[in-house]
């Protein structure tokens, strides 16, 4: 029997994630309202950046990881998330493997306002 095709999918991160490809490249999850849900395996400290127009939300669902600040640093473990206002430089690291989630608009490039050999202009789906 399957699914009728207007009803809604149901996603298991753990199956998602191991379907995501590389580090630090985001894989879209999912989208709503203009707004991506995009799921990504960090380890080591991406580049310093900011994102002038968008807010960017953290999620971590497995490991741990930090969110460097001009200011300050705020560490996340399983669970917590942290909201990056726009305009606020920072440089996500992560000592081992982490999963992340990140929900922000669909115009959000990972690298911010510069495009580097680590911008990911094309998201693969998962």
């Amino acid at each position: 029997m399957t699914d009728p095709p207007d009803l809604p999918r149901v996603l298991d991160l753990s199956a998602a994630f191991s379907r995501v490809e590389g580090l630090w490249r985001p894989h879209v999850a999912g989208e709503l309202n203009g707004q991506l849900v995009k799921l990504a395996r960090i380890e080591g400290t991406f580049d310093w950046h900011h994102h002038a127009d968008e807010d960017e939300l953290f999620l971590v669902v497995h490991g741990r990881m930090r969110l460097e600040f001009r200011a300050g640093v705020r560490e996340l473990g399983p669970g917590q998330l942290c909201i990056v206002p726009r305009g606020v430089e920072h440089r996500p690291v992560a000592e081992g493997e982490c999963h992340i989630l990140l929900f922000e608009p669909a115009s959000t490039l990972n690298t911010g306002e510069v495009r580097t050999a680590r911008t990911v202009e094309e998201l693969p789906r998962v």
